[in-house]
């Protein structure tokens, strides 16, 4: 009898250890399994001047998840991120002019407003995120398409391309920028009152509330914090592009939510890791490298990412919160 009881709570944490084990191990496992593999098809992909070309394909990427990873963790969705990423960089190409590198400044201001209106219609309006963002994608860019009438607004600016679009000892600044911004952004994640009361909330709204957690201002905060970032992102894809145009960041919710889950972080909130989303960001980054490389055809590309999310989701979701999934 004595032997059974022992036995048991070993049983019932086994299958805990390996889903554990294979939400950690499977960016890893996929990120080597895609470098050998492009590596063997292309000799032209295991180079630095390509790899130069991936960080630079990754870095508004990188920003913006790492803005989806603060929404995902808390159980959240934000589907406007492309459309906020595309009015910032329109705010930033059109004061660039006049401001030169400080266009920086509204052009997160924009990010964090259009973050502060999700999260206020979320949190105080009580409307799911998911609806929520849904509209703010189409107004978002509808305040794009206004403004621009289809018709690119270009940055001529040098002092601000030389700030934001240059190179330092051979990297580029719109690198150093993403990783700075990820830097901080784990620094809050990992070390701070407010990340540890992210995933609270996202682990257990009612736990967290009667802990003492103020659930509403959490789940605001995440999103301005959210929104502030992809202000950055448009500012650096303005950068990137030297221009800001109505179709900019268009679909990049796809990417962004895939980088997000590929590296390890549930759709049903509470866990995550911002390292994780770096390794997911560098594999949708080097999948479309490689698949760019290789000649695979655009429209197969876009199923190939649709099956390595699906994936991610099976491998990584808990489903023991299945229920929480609508």
């Amino acid at each position: 009898m004595d032997d059974v009881s022992r036995s048991a709570p070993t049983r019932s944490l086994a299958p805990r250890f390996s889903m554990e084990t294979v939400r950690q191990a499977f960016p890893l496992v996929l990120l080597a399994g895609l470098c050998l593999a492009f590596a063997s098809a292309s000799d032209r992909f295991l180079t630095v001047n390509n790899a130069m070309i991936v960080l630079q394909q990754s870095a508004v990427l990188l920003v913006a998840a790492v803005a989806m990873t603060f929404v995902i963790v808390n159980g959240s969705i934000d589907l406007s991120v492309g459309s906020t990423v595309a009015l910032s960089a329109l705010v930033a190409a059109a004061l660039s002019a006049e401001l030169g590198m400080w266009a920086i400044l509204p052009a997160i201001g924009v990010g964090l407003l259009c973050g502060l209106f999700n999260g206020l219609l979320f949190a105080y309006g009580r409307i799911p995120s998911f609806i929520v963002t849904l509209g703010t994608l189409v107004i978002f860019r509808g305040l794009v398409l206004f403004y621009t009438r289809g018709a690119p607004v270009s940055i001529r600016d040098m002092e601000f391309l030389s700030t934001f679009a240059g190179r330092s000892f051979g990297v580029p600044h719109t690198v150093i920028i993403a990783l700075t911004a990820t830097v901080i952004a784990a620094v809050i994640f990992n070390q701070t009152v407010f990340g540890r009361e992210v995933r609270a909330v996202g682990g257990g709204e009612k736990v967290a509330l009667l802990s003492g957690i103020r659930v509403q201002r959490v789940k605001l905060m995440v999103f301005v914090v959210s929104g502030a970032l992809c202000g950055l992102a448009g500012l650096l894809q303005a950068s990137r592009t030297m221009a800001a145009t109505a179709q900019l960041a268009e679909g990049l919710e796809l990417d962004v939510i895939a980088a997000v889950v590929v590296g390890g972080t549930p759709l049903t909130g509470g866990v995550g890791r911002i390292r994780g989303t770096v390794l997911g960001v560098l594999i949708i980054a080097i999948l479309s490298n490689g698949m760019n490389m290789t000649g695979v055809d655009p429209h197969l590309q876009k199923i190939l990412k649709g099956v390595v999310l699906i994936a991610a989701v099976f491998l990584t979701i808990d489903r023991s919160k299945i229920s929480v999934i609508k």
